[in-house]
């Protein structure tokens, strides 16, 4: 029992451990990135912001493909659900490209934009509609400055930028 209840103890220190390096690092981190921001970087933020919403707009088109496909009289529950997904991978990408495109919360959108830039892809291969190679290049040169806008953040000519700056002007009135 004694035995049982040190490895307890070890295993939630190491996990606080880890935890708080983890913090640290990601701390560090996201320091870096606001202090290494180039604002040129900052229209390649736009964008990304700006061609996310145009694929959103896109990939609606490609939705509605797969749908007159499908027959909108016919619609099993597999087939509804995929679509209902495919409209909520659509409106998440649209207003994660407006997010980016106006510097708000840049590193969570960047974030919760992985995930759906992997699933519109695959959403799209398992329907069947053809993928080139070009979409998949542009797909992964989305995904490589979506995790440096992780890293980087907002940069300095963002609303989140702005809002800061004010919130300072206000606390030294």
């Amino acid at each position: 029992m004694q035995k049982l209840f040190f490895s307890c103890n070890f295993i939630a220190v190491l996990f606080l451990l880890l935890k708080f390096s983890y913090m640290n690092n990601l701390h560090r981190l996201e320091h870096w990135g606001d202090t290494h921001h180039s604002k040129w970087l900052d229209i390649v933020r736009v964008a990304l912001g700006i061609f996310l919403c145009f694929k959103a707009i896109s990939f609606l088109n490609s939705i509605s493909v797969l749908q007159g496909m499908h027959g909108s009289t016919n619609m099993s529950a597999h087939s509804f659900s995929a679509l209902a997904i495919g409209h909520v991978i659509v409106i998440l990408q649209l207003l994660g490209g407006i997010f980016i495109t106006l510097g708000l919360h840049t590193r969570l959108v960047s974030i919760v934009q992985i995930p759906l830039l992997v699933g519109a892809f695959v959403f799209l291969y398992v329907s069947g509609i053809p993928v080139g190679f070009a979409e998949v290049l542009l797909s992964a040169l989305v995904l490589l400055l979506l995790i440096l806008f992780i890293v980087e953040g907002n940069g300095p000519w963002s609303y989140d930028r702005l809002f800061h700056e004010e919130d300072k002007h206000d606390r030294s009135l």
